[in-house]
Formats: C-alpha cells, sequence, structure tokens
C-alpha cells in the first residue's frame, strides 16, 4: 500500500495493521513530522517518501524524497500498489484521491474532505471509508432495506459550556476535547458540529441517501445507527479506536478480535441528545446542504479559513461559524460542472472570506 499522511493518528494506526498483517509498505507521505517519517521508514523501509516542504528534504533519512502536492501525486503514479491510504487532512487530500481513482486505484479514505468537495466526480465504488460511523453504516446495513441513517457526535469541546461562555472560548480551549485526541483541525471541527455536517455530507454520497441524521452520544461508544423499513433500529457499539475500520479496509474482511470486547455493564447509561443549532449555528444548514451538496466545497474552503482566523485570535468561537454562513449563502448559487471548476470556486471562497 501508499500510505498518505502517516504521521497522524490514523497513519500510525494504519501501519500497526499493516505490521500485523504483513502488508508492504510502499510509500509513505507525511507533513512536517520528520523525526516519526524517519523512524517509520527506518521499520517499514518504503521504496519512496514523500513530503510537504522542500526545506525539510535534508531531514528525511531515505534516498528517494518527493516534495509537496506534485510529488505526492508522482507517488501514487509511479506505484505499484492498488490500495492508496489517504490520511492526509483538509483540501490537501483531494489531489491526491482524484489521481488515485483516476488511475483506478482503491482509496482507503480518511479524508472527509475529498467527499465534501467533490464527491459528485469521484467513483465511490473504489472508496472505501476509514471513518468509524460511515464503517458502522456499512457493517449493520447488510443490503437490508433502510428507512434511516444515523451517525453520533461526542458533542466537542464545549457540549457542556454555557453559551455565554462559548463565546469567548479560546483556539486551546476547543482543542480540549472530552472523549480522543487528534489533530487541531478535526478537533475544532467537533467543537463547531462542521465534522459531523462533513460525515453527513460524506455518507450521502457513500449511500446514496439523504435519509441521514446525527445525534450526540456523550460517550462515544454507538458511533452509528440503521432504521430499518421493518421499524427496527441496530446500533453499532465499538471502542474509540480506528484500528478496526483500517483492518477492514486493508483486509476486505477481518475475522479474529482487533478490539477488546464493549464491556455493557462498564458503559452504564447511554443518552441520546439532539443537536442544536443554538450551540452549533452550522446545523442551520443541514437539511438545504443535503439536498444541495454541490455546496460542500464552499462550507470547506470558508471552515478552513475560518480555522486559521481563529487560532490567529481574528475572530471568535462563533465567529467561525458566522464565516462560514456568510460565504455559504454568497456562494449559494455556484453549481461545479467539473473540477476544474471545484478549484475555482475554492480559490474564490477562500479569497472571500479572507478579506471580509
Amino acid at each position: 500500500m501508499v500510505l498518505l499522511g502517516s504521521t497522524g493518528s490514523i497513519g500510525v494506526n494504519t501501519l500497526l495493521i499493516a505490521k500485523r498483517y504483513n502488508i508492504a509498505v510502499e510509500a509513505l507521505v507525511a507533513g512536517n513530522n520528520i523525526d516519526l517519517l524517519n523512524a517509520q521508514i527506518k521499520e517499514y523501509h518504503p521504496e519512496a517518501v514523500a513530503i510537504a516542504n522542500e526545506a525539510d528534504r535534508h531531514k528525511v533519512n531515505h534516498p528517494n524524497v518527493l516534495c509537496g502536492t506534485e510529488g505526492i501525486l508522482s507517488v501514487i503514479e509511479a506505484s505499484k500498489s492498488q490500495t492508496i491510504v489517504n490520511a492526509l487532512v483538509g483540501y490537501a487530500g483531494l489531489a491526491p484521491t482524484l489521481k488515485a481513482t483516476a488511475l483506478g486505484k482503491r482509496v482507503a479514505l480518511a479524508n472527509k474532505e475529498s467527499l465534501v468537495v467533490a464527491g459528485e466526480f469521484i467513483d465511490m465504488s473504489l472508496i472505501t471509508p476509514i471513518d468509524s460511523e460511515h464503517f458502522g453504516l456499512w457493517y449493520l446495513m447488510n443490503d437490508r432495506p433502510i428507512s434511516k441513517l444515523y451517525i453520533t457526535a461526542s458533542g466537542g469541546a464545549f457540549r457542556d459550556w454555557e453559551l455565554e461562555k462559548m463565546k469567548d472560548a479560546t483556539f486551546s480551549d476547543a482543542l480540549k476535547h472530552p472523549n480522543w485526541s487528534m489533530g487541531n483541525k478535526i478537533t475544532i471541527d467537533s467543537a463547531t458540529m462542521t465534522n459531523k455536517l462533513f460525515e453527513l455530507l460524506e455518507a450521502k454520497w457513500l449511500f446514496d441517501t439523504s435519509s441521514i441524521d446525527a445525534v450526540i452520544e456523550k460517550k462515544s461508544i454507538i458511533h452509528a445507527l440503521v432504521e430499518f423499513k421493518d421499524g427496527s433500529t441496530t446500533a453499532h457499539f465499538a471502542g474509540v479506536d480506528m484500528k478496526l475500520p483500517i483492518a477492514f479496509a486493508l483486509r476486505g474482511e477481518v475475522t479474529e478480535e482487533i478490539l477488546p470486547p464493549t464491556d455493557l455493564l462498564g458503559i452504564g447509561a447511554l443518552e441520546f441528545l439532539p443537536i442544536e443549532a443554538e450551540r452549533y449555528p452550522i446545523w442551520n444548514i443541514k437539511e438545504h446542504i443535503l439536498d444541495n451538496p454541490h455546496l460542500g466545497v464552499v462550507v470547506n474552503a470558508a471552515n478552513e479559513v475560518a480555522i486559521a482566523a481563529f487560532q490567529k485570535e481574528q475572530c471568535s468561537f462563533f465567529g467561525m461559524s458566522d464565516m462560514v454562513l456568510a460565504a455559504y449563502e454568497k456562494f449559494g448559487d455556484v453549481k461545479a460542472a467539473n473540477i476544474d471548476e471545484i478549484i475555482e470556486i475554492d480559490k474564490e471562497v477562500r479569497h472571500y472570506v479572507g478579506s471580509r
């Protein structure tokens, strides 16, 4: 396989699964964590490596190092592997997904933004999601007629804060997730509920339905629920560990234990809560964007600019949602006919949000 985003949490877990099943790692792609990358090179012996910045090339202990977006695309194109694991963060993950699928390679996808931005132009038959929610939905469905799909949300760092206090929340406050530790972007997106909006869009493309919703389940033990046409509902319980969806994505089928069984008595009571737009303003556009999924490119571009502004203390926590919703209204009539137009819309939205 080729692994994009090897030094992030998904990448690290992917390598553990690869080691367990003796899956050869043909190439590694990483960002700025060169020390961890070098340790991975020493252990997994990839034939090629790509990194984000040319300035870091001399730090990498490998004779074949490529750099930047073009370097990543070159690694994919030159690879013999038919499986590309895309665990890159943000819009940067789109071009590699498009390149891999254009070559007919199977993409084990942890990059939400690929489908959010350009799901209409991606061959879903080549996509296997590495995401606990979508994996859970797939695991439960079993080709039975469904009525509705549900994914769950933790509620993020501020789920129990008073609304008035949230107005003064800082970037570091938003990174204090109650259930897990992941990268900055996904943790901020969890606090605003943008990540769950993105997952609804992913599910729409993956399962070809708009009959999908999300609820808060604070313990993050139930990741997905499927409501069937017979009136029954089934839930998928699993620990907060991505090794299970990764193993299925790489192996196709897994029969031995990957995670310890769920301790039902240890869990105790479970509670489901609604996602309220007052606390998560992005939820105001949930129904509209499910009916107009092509507008995912607008939300993603605006969101990435807004997060950067929040980190630099150029806007408040709720100011991020204000920026995204303003862009959503401004660009509500756009609809890309191809990938080139996706790229142009992305640029226009970023310029608009960044200049406000």
